[in-house]
C-alpha cells in the first residue's frame, strides 16, 4: 500500500519522497527531467544521489536551480538546457518527472523517449503528478505502480484548480496488457 504524506507544493512532491526515501537515490547518476527550480534535484543529491543533472528547456529554470544549490549549501548541479527528449539517452540509474505531462505531444514524446531509456540502461523513472486530465488520460497510467500519495492543504488545492492531491509513480512499462 503507498504511503500518503502532507505536501505544501504539487510540483515538488517527487522532491518530498524522495527526503523520506534516500535510498531511492543515494549512490546513483539521477537526471531531473523538467527540474524547474531543482527541488527534486537538490533532493536527489542531498540523499546521497552520485551524480545529478538538471535538465530543463528553460535557461531560468537553471538559474533557479543553482540559487536553489547555493540556498542548500551545495555546489551548484550540472544544468542542462538543450532538449534531450528524442536524443539517444544516456545512461541514468534514476529519471526523475515532476508535472511533466500538461500536454499530450508532449507526453506521447516522454512515454517513447523514457522507453528507450529504460531498454537500453535499465533505467527507474519515477514520475510526480498532481492529477492533470492529460496525464489521466494518457495510456502511460496503465504503465504505472503507485507509490506515494501527497494530500494538498486547502489553500494549495485552490491555487491549483482543485487538485486535491499528487502522486508518486514509477513507471513499468513490462505491464503491457494488464489491468
Amino acid at each position: 500500500m503507498p504511503s500518503v504524506y502532507k505536501a505544501a507544493n504539487p510540483i515538488t512532491l517527487l522532491s518530498s519522497y524522495l527526503l523520506n526515501n534516500p535510498v531511492v537515490s543515494r549512490g546513483k547518476r539521477v537526471l531531473d527531467l523538467g527540474s524547474g527550480c531543482g527541488a527534486s534535484a537538490i533532493a536527489a543529491k542531498l540523499c546521497g544521489a552520485a551524480r545529478v543533472v538538471a535538465y530543463d528547456i528553460d535557461t531560468v529554470a537553471a538559474v533557479a536551480t543553482r540559487m536553489n544549490c547555493e540556498l542548500n549549501g551545495l555546489e551548484p548541479l550540472v544544468c542542462v538546457t538543450d532538449n534531450l527528449i528524442g536524443l539517444e539517452p544516456e545512461g541514468y540509474d534514476l529519471i526523475l518527472l515532476g508535472d511533466m505531462f500538461y500536454e499530450e505531444a508532449l507526453a506521447d514524446s516522454l512515454h517513447s523517449w523514457l522507453d528507450r531509456c529504460i531498454e537500453t540502461h535499465g533505467t527507474q523513472v519515477l514520475i510526480g503528478d498532481p492529477g492533470r486530465a492529460q496525464f489521466e488520460g494518457h495510456t502511460i497510467k496503465t504503465l504505472l505502480h503507485q507509490l506515494a500519495q501527497f494530500e494538498l492543504p486547502q489553500s494549495v488545492r485552490e491555487e491549483n484548480y482543485g487538485l486535491t492531491c499528487s502522486t508518486v509513480w514509477r513507471y513499468h512499462p513490462e505491464l503491457t496488457g494488464i489491468v
